[in-house]
């Protein structure tokens, strides 16, 4: 028989990072017939409302488990911080359920949310820079924090970032802040988590919650799903509040479900939404919010529909199209009508960076100067950088913050121009959906995760997050399959205020793919496979 030398590798190096795991692990997963890994919130509700276990239980042993793979084992380092108030809140939520008082599904269900979204305890809000690590505390919590607690969710703790959310600089390293270090990829330990909400990407992936709030700007959501395997859904821009959590652009920043079933993607987005008066883009007329949005999700939800295939992002890298052309093989099998166009971004994509810089300058400033403290607006953090560059710019500078800095306010005509090009990207959308009668246009999320490299940053070699974000339109990827251990997602965007429409499709495909599969934590791409 032939050696073959990779396989021997692979399987040693996998079999290795499986014994890093170990002890604390076991005890985590196995307790009571708990099985935390890829535990969905069905699940973990059954189990509360048989008696099986309680949301204190629940709590304690997702605690083993990101103590036994995200501090050691594999070292994730994906959550930055664990909220010392989670068992208590945990007992009182048990308290409830005994007196007969069950909020919903997400009652007892441990959530991790990312360190962008302001919290009014003890843990801190960072955005990952060690600049706010002293500051004071938000005087309330984000609205969608809010509006966690009342469905019931325990808030786990907080994930690391790529620090203020990847703005910062032009050659960043995805899933790496001051303050929380560099996050990893449990499917590759040497690959990206990908950003921003790189943090809840690794975590929801290797199960350390049962599922995970994550924010987007660009990508931030449906990248790091795509890189570790998860379903990701961006809402349009204004249906879910941005008041409490640190900014970024005013016209296209969003939180979102992260989580690895759609159903769950759904369940958690049910409690994010919501009209806020302190975000006036939930005040749009034509919003549609939904009580229920896992009355879309049906098997057969792929019969009958008009996806158009982004026919630009074929052809670009042949891993990702040895996945996605049997995924649209099994689109068409399950009854959906596929229709090739173009969809390019170039055109906005400087435009889109004008809007960004100048809105980071106005929203941050503002948010920094309402939390109080010696760093109050873009200046005096720059000047903090340069104070702390030894703990805060090892690897990288601060570039967008020096071109942000140079902009002026709101009102300026290249502000102006830039957003009125920008909003060309909408109608290129809606124009395509409307010519050929389609319910979503359909492409690969990106490419598998690249190498973690701090000498020269991201290398991300294929994206589709820009024409839904500048649009503000929704955008969902689901798991479709796996690059030499690698995971690779389907994107579907649609028009804006239709996520029923997205999980629908995405659940439809998921449903018939089961493409997903738990991480194996492999210390590189090669012993994945």
């Amino acid at each position: 028989m032939t050696f073959d030398r990779r396989a021997f590798l692979g399987a040693g190096l996998a079999a290795g990072a499986a014994a890093l795991v170990g002890g604390d692990l076991k005890a985590a997963s196995t307790q009571k017939g708990l099985v935390l890994e890829e535990a969905t919130v069905d699940g973990l509700q059954a189990g509360m409302a048989a008696g099986r276990w309680t949301a204190v239980e629940l709590v304690k042993r997702y605690q083993a488990r990101i103590r036994a793979l995200d501090k050691t084992g594999p070292k994730l380092n994906a959550v930055i911080e664990l909220n010392p108030d989670a068992l208590a809140i945990a007992k009182a939520l048990d308290a409830e359920r005994k007196a007969g008082n069950v909020r919903g599904p997400l009652h007892g269900i441990p959530v991790l949310i990312k360190d962008n979204l302001d919290t009014a305890d003890r843990m801190k809000t960072t955005a990952g820079s060690l600049a706010l690590a002293d500051a004071p505390p938000p005087k309330e919590d984000a609205f969608v924090v809010k509006r966690l607690r009342e469905a019931g969710a325990v808030i786990l703790g907080k994930t690391n970032l790529s620090e203020w959310a990847n703005f910062r600089s032009t050659r960043s390293s995805s899933g790496w802040s001051g303050r929380g270090g560099q996050t990893r990829n449990p499917y590759a330990l040497d690959r990206s988590p990908s950003g921003s909400s790189s943090g809840s990407g690794a975590a929801a992936a290797a199960s350390l919650c049962a599922v995970a709030v994550g924010t987007e700007t660009d990508g931030s959501i449906v990248s790091p799903s795509n890189a570790n395997g998860l379903v990701g859904l961006k809402p349009t821009v204004g249906l879910v509040s941005r008041s409490g959590i640190i900014p970024i652009s005013a016209t296209q920043d969003t939180a979102g479900p992260m989580a690895r079933t759609v159903r769950d993607a759904a369940l958690l987005l049910n409690a994010l939404v919501g009209a806020d008066p302190k975000d006036a883009a939930t005040g749009d007329p034509g919003a549609r919010r939904e009580k229920d949005y896992t009355q879309f999700l049906a098997d057969e939800g792929l019969k009958g529909a008009r996806l158009l295939v982004a026919k630009n992002l074929l052809g670009v890298h042949a891993h990702v199209d040895a996945v996605l052309q049997p995924a649209l093989g099994l689109l068409k099998a399950r009854g959906a009508v596929l229709v090739e166009v173009e969809l390019k971004s170039a055109a906005y994509d400087d435009a889109e960076f004008e809007v960004l810089l100048y809105e980071f300058k106005a929203g941050l400033s503002a948010y920094l100067g309402g939390r109080g403290g010696a760093v109050r607006d873009l200046a005096t953090l720059m000047a903090f950088d340069e104070r702390e560059k030894a703990r805060e710019m090892p690897f990288f500078g601060q570039e967008i913050l020096v071109q942000a800095q140079a902009k002026g306010p709101l009102t300026d005509p290249a502000y102006r121009k830039a957003l009125e090009t920008c909003a060309q990207a909408r109608k290129d959308i809606l124009g395509l959906l409307e010519k050929h009668a389609a319910q979503a246009i359909v492409a690969p999320t990106g490419g598998p995760a690249w190498l973690i490299d701090h000498l020269n940053g991201d290398s991300s070699s294929l994206s589709f997050s820009s024409p839904a974000a500048v649009a503000g339109c929704p955008h969902i990827t689901v798991p479709a399959g796996f690059a030499s251990g690698l995971p690779v997602g389907l994107s579907f965007v649609s028009a804006p205020w239709q996520e029923g429409t997205l999980l629908k499709l995405a659940y439809a495909f998921e449903q018939a793919s089961k493409a997903r599969r738990p991480p194996r934590f492999a210390p590189s791409c090669l012993a994945s496979r």
